[in-house]
C-alpha cells in the first residue's frame, strides 16, 4: 500500500509494502453511521458513502487480516440528525433491524470461514454498538466462539467495564487488552483533545437503561485502552494514517471542519500527516477518554461536528498505524498459541 510519509521541514518519502496472498486471521468490520438515505433505516445498497468509509477505516487492516465488511441496514444520518422525527419504538425497531443484519452476516461468515481460524472484530460508532451486542450475545457466553477471538477493536463507543476492573460490564469473559501479545481481549476508546463537555455521551456510562440490554449506571465506566501504550498508558505519539481519497457527503464536510480545511493529501492512497499527536487515556469532566495532544509544531484538530463529539471522526485514523501493528502482533500470538496448544 503506497503511503506518503510527511514531516515538517523535511522532504516527503514514499513507502510501499506489498500484501501477502493470504493473511493469518480475518477481520470482521462493521462501519459507523454514514448513510444519507432519506429513511430511518438504510438499504443494503453499497453506496459511495459506505464504500468510502470502508476504504478509510478498514482497508489498511488488509495488511494484517482478510477483511470482511458486510453491508447492513443501519440507522441513517437522517435519523441521527432528526431523532425527534421518530417515535422511540421506531428508533428501537431500526436498531433491531440493523443488529439483525449484523448477526446474520456473522453467522454467514462463520459458515464460510476455515474452522478455528482467528477473527478480529473492528467497529466504529454505530458499528461498535452492533459489535458490543454481538459479543455479549454470540461470543462472550460461548467458549468455542470466544476461543476464535483474536481481539475486538471497539472504537468511538462506550464499552463498559466494572469500575476498577477490566471486565464485568459489557462482557464477562472478554477483558480489556493490556499488552500487545494478549489475545481474546478488547480495545476501546473515544478520542478528545479537550475535557469532554457535560452534554457529551462519549466516555461515560449511560444514566438510563440500555435498550439493548447492556450495562448502565454508576457502577460502570467507559473503557479506555491506549493503542500507543496498552500496558503502561504512557503519553506516546500515535501512528496516524489517513486515506487520501475524498469522503463524500456530510461526513466529508465534517472532516473539513475537523482539519480546519482540506484533510491531509498526497499522490499516494495513504498519507502519514506531518501533524502528529500524543495520546493517553485520562479521566476528565466525569469521562474516561483518549486525550490527543498536538506535538510541538503540529496544528490542533477541531472537534466536529460539535465539542460534544470530540475527535470522534478521528477515532480510527488518528492511531490507525498502532491498531494495525497491534493486530499484526496479536495474530502472530494467536496462531502460535493454537499451533503449540498454549
Amino acid at each position: 500500500m503506497a503511503t506518503t510519509v510527511q514531516r515538517h521541514r523535511a522532504p516527503d518519502r514514499v513507502v510501499d509494502r506489498g500484501l501477502p496472498a493470504r493473511q493469518p486471521v480475518d477481520c470482521f468490520y462493521v462501519y459507523p453511521t454514514v448513510s444519507e438515505e432519506p429513511t430511518l433505516s438504510a438499504s443494503l445498497e453499497i453506496t459511495p458513502h459506505v464504500r468510502a468509509i470502508a476504504e478509510h477505516q478498514a482497508a489498511r487492516f488488509s495488511q494484517v487480516c482478510d477483511v470482511y465488511a458486510p453491508v447492513y441496514r443501519q440507522r441513517t444520518l437522517t435519523a441521527l440528525l432528526n431523532p425527534g422525527g421518530y417515535t422511540p419504538e421506531q428508533l428501537r425497531e431500526a436498531s433491531r433491524i440493523a443488529y439483525g443484519d449484523v448477526v446474520r452476516a456473522w453467522h454467514e461468515y462463520l459458515t464460510q470461514a476455515e474452522p478455528g481460524r482467528g477473527v478480529v472484530l473492528v467497529g466504529h460508532s454505530q458499528g461498535t454498538g452492533m459489535l458490543r451486542q454481538l459479543i455479549r450475545n454470540e461470543i462472550d457466553p460461548k467458549p468455542e466462539a470466544r476461543a476464535r477471538l483474536v481481539s475486538a477493536l471497539l472504537l468511538g463507543g462506550n464499552v463498559l467495564v466494572r469500575k476498577g476492573s477490566d471486565r464485568g460490564g459489557d462482557f464477562a469473559g472478554v477483558p480489556l487488552c493490556r499488552s500487545e501479545r494478549q489475545t481474546g481481549c478488547a480495545v476501546g476508546f473515544a478520542t478528545f483533545n479537550a475535557t469532554p463537555p457535560a452534554d457529551s455521551a462519549f466516555g461515560r456510562s449511560p444514566s438510563v437503561p440500555d435498550p439493548t440490554g447492556g450495562p448502565w449506571g454508576p457502577d460502570y465506566e467507559a473503557a479506555c485502552t491506549n493503542p500507543a501504550s496498552l500496558k503502561h498508558n504512557h503519553a506516546r505519539t500515535a501512528r496516524t494514517l489517513v486515506r487520501t481519497d475524498p469522503v463524500p457527503g456530510l461526513l466529508g464536510q465534517a472532516l473539513r471542519v475537523m482539519y480546519n480545511g482540506a484533510p491531509p493529501s498526497a499522490d499516494t492512497p495513504w498519507v502519514v500527516p506531518a501533524d502528529r499527536h500524543t495520546v493517553q487515556c485520562v479521566r476528565a469532566g466525569g469521562a474516561h477518554v483518549l486525550m490527543a495532544t498536538p506535538t510541538p509544531g503540529s496544528s490542533a484538530l477541531t472537534p466536529s461536528p460539535s465539542p460534544a463529539w470530540g475527535l470522534h471522526l478521528a477515532d480510527v485514523n488518528l492511531a490507525l498505524g498502532d491498531l494495525v501493528n497491534l493486530i499484526r502482533i496479536q495474530s502472530r500470538a494467536y496462531v502460535h498459541s493454537h499451533q503449540t496448544g498454549r
